[in-house]
C-alpha cells in the first residue's frame, strides 16, 4: 500500500479550505436572506436524508467502533431527527422579530429584537457521537440562516465519510461543506476568520479553539465535559437509581460527555446499592474508539487499584473491549478522580452527610451535569442551591439531553454557551436590538442642555422614578 506524505495531505486540505471558504463568504448574504419557508425546506431535506441513509450510518459506526444499531438509533439518529423536527415546527416563531416593552422615560419609542444570521460558521464535531453532535448543531446553524463548514473527527473515518456523502447529496458546498482530516487540518481551519465556532470535545482542545477564535474576536460555543457527579441519598428508589445509573454510565462504553463520572453514595445504603448496581450492569458490546484511548482508560484503572481501590464489579479488559467496572474505596486525589474518565469505569465514594458530598463536588471544576437521586425535597433544594452545573437531572440520567426546550451546555471548565432548540438557533444568530422613534419629538429631549433648574429637576425625577 502506498503511503501519502502527511504534508501533501495537509496542503491538499488547505487548498480545499481556501476554495470552500471563499465560496461560502461570497454566498453568505444569499443564504442569510432566506425565508423561514426556505430554511424549513432545507431542514426537511436533512431530516429525510438521515432516514434514507440509516443503513449506511449503522455500517459506518459499526466499522469505526462496533456501535450496535439500537444504540445508533437511540443516540445518533433520534437526537438528530428530533432536533430537525423541533426546528421545523418552531422556526417561524424563532425568526419573528420580538417586541420589547418601552420604559416610561422613552415614552413614544418602539423597540424590537431581530435575529439575523452570523454568516459563515465552523462546526468541529467529536468522535463519540459523530452523527448526533454534527447534525444537531448543523440544524441550529441552518435554522439561523448560516453557511456552514464542518470538521468531523478523524477518529471515526467511516462515519465522517458517510456524513460527507449525505450532506453532499443535499447541499451545495457553498452552503454546507465537510472538510475531513486530522488535527493539522483543524489547525488550518482555525486560522480562518469565522463568524462563529461551535466545538464539541475536551476542555484541553477547547482552550486551543478559544485561543484561535480570540485572534479574530470570533464568538464560540464550547461543549466540553468534565467530571459529572451522581449523588444517591438514603431516600432514593435504589432499584430505579441502579438501573438508570448503570445505563447512563455504560451506554456507548462510557464514552459520553454527560455520563455519570463518579458516584457519591450515602453510607447508610452503600452495601444495598452496590448489590443493586451489580445486578443492573448489562454486558456491553461496543468498543473504545481506539487503542490509545483504551490504554488511557486501562491506566486509570491500574493506578486506582494500585492506590487501594477495590474492584466491586467488572475489571475485565480485552484490548479495546473494556467491561463495565465499578470501583469503591477510591482515593479522591487519584487520577481517576481528577480526570474525565470517558470510559466504562465508575468510581464510588461514600459520604456521611449531604454536606460531605457537596464538598467533594466543590473541590472540582463545575460539571457539565449534576445527577441526583433523591425523594427528599430538602435534599434536592440543598443540592441545587449549593452547587453550580451546566445542567441537572433529578432521578434520571442522560434524558435531559433530549429535552429540546431546555438549554444544553456547560459552565466554566465544562463549556461556554448553550445549544439545542431555540437556544441553538440563538447561538448561531446575532440578536440585533432595533430602537425606533416614530415621532419627531422624544421625551428625552426635555433633558437636553442647557441644564436649567427646571431640567435639573426633571433629571432628578427621571433618575429616582423612571
Amino acid at each position: 500500500m502506498v503511503s501519502i506524505d502527511p504534508r501533501f495531505a495537509v496542503a491538499a486540505a488547505s487548498d480545499e479550505i481556501e476554495r470552500v471558504y471563499a465560496k461560502q463568504r461570497e454566498h453568505r448574504d444569499t443564504v442569510a436572506a432566506t425565508t423561514a419557508v426556505e430554511r424549513i425546506a432545507k431542514l426537511r431535506r436533512l431530516h429525510d436524508a438521515i432516514f434514507a441513509h440509516r443503513e449506511e450510518i449503522y455500517a459506518a459506526l459499526w466499522a469505526d467502533y462496533e456501535k450496535p444499531p439500537s444504540e445508533v438509533d437511540l443516540s445518533e439518529i433520534y437526537p438528530a431527527v428530533s432536533e430537525a423536527r423541533h426546528a421545523i415546527r418552531h422556526l417561524r416563531r424563532w425568526m419573528r422579530p420580538r417586541r420589547v416593552r418601552t420604559p416610561l422615560a422613552l415614552l413614544g419609542s418602539r423597540s424590537r429584537i431581530v435575529y439575523e444570521p452570523k454568516g459563515v460558521v465552523l462546526i468541529i464535531s467529536p468522535w463519540n457521537f459523530p452523527v448526533n453532535l454534527t447534525f444537531g448543531p448543523l440544524v441550529s446553524a441552518i435554522a439561523a440562516g448560516n453557511c456552514v463548514v464542518i470538521k468531523p473527527s478523524e477518529m471515526t473515518p467511516h462515519t465522517s465519510a458517510c456524513m460527507k456523502q449525505i450532506l453532499g447529496g443535499i447541499f451545495d458546498e457553498s452552503e454546507v461543506a465537510v472538510i475531513e482530516g486530522d488535527s493539522a487540518v483543524a489547525g488550518e481551519l482555525l486560522l480562518k476568520k469565522w463568524d462563529h465556532i461551535f466545538f464539541t470535545g475536551s476542555p484541553a482542545v477547547g482552550r486551543v479553539v478559544m485561543r484561535a477564535a480570540a485572534e479574530h474576536l470570533t464568538p464560540v460555543t464550547l461543549e466540553l465535559g468534565g467530571k459529572s457527579p451522581v449523588i444517591v441519598d438514603r431516600t432514593a428508589n435504589l432499584d430505579e437509581a441502579a438501573k438508570k445509573i448503570a445505563w447512563g454510565k455504560f451506554f456507548n462504553s462510557g464514552q459520553i460527555c454527560i455520563a455519570p463520572d463518579y458516584l457519591l453514595v450515602d453510607e447508610a445504603i452503600r452495601e444495598r446499592f452496590i448489590e443493586k448496581l451489580r445486578a443492573a450492569i448489562a454486558p456491553e458490546t461496543g468498543l473504545i474508539v481506539n487503542d490509545r484511548h483504551a490504554a488511557r482508560v486501562k491506566k486509570l484503572f491500574d493506578d486506582a487499584v494500585a492506590g487501594g481501590a477495590e474492584v466491586v464489579a467488572g475489571g475485565e479488559f480485552h484490548q479495546r473491549a473494556l467491561g463495565p467496572t465499578l470501583l469503591s474505596n477510591v482515593d479522591p486525589e487519584s487520577p481517576l478522580m481528577q480526570q474525565e474518565i470517558f470510559g466504562p469505569l465508575l468510581p464510588m465514594i461514600s459520604y456521611r452527610t449531604i454536606d460531605d458530598a457537596l464538598e467533594v463536588i466543590a473541590a472540582r471544576e463545575k460539571p457539565l451535569v449534576l445527577y441526583l437521586f433523591s425523594r427528599s425535597r430538602n435534599v434536592i433544594r440543598k443540592v441545587l442551591s449549593g452547587t453550580t452545573a451546566g445542567g441537572t437531572a433529578i432521578n434520571d440520567t442522560l434524558l435531559h439531553f433530549f429535552q429540546l426546550n431546555l438549554p444544553f451546555g456547560g459552565v466554566g471548565e465544562s463549556g461556554v454557551g448553550k445549544a439545542h432548540g431555540q437556544f441553538g438557533f440563538e447561538a448561531f444568530s446575532n440578536a440585533r436590538g432595533v430602537f425606533s422613534q416614530p415621532t419627531r419629538f422624544s421625551t428625552m429631549q426635555l433633558l437636553y442642555p442647557p441644564y436649567t433648574k427646571f431640567k435639573k429637576k426633571l433629571i432628578d425625577l427621571t433618575i429616582k422614578y423612571f
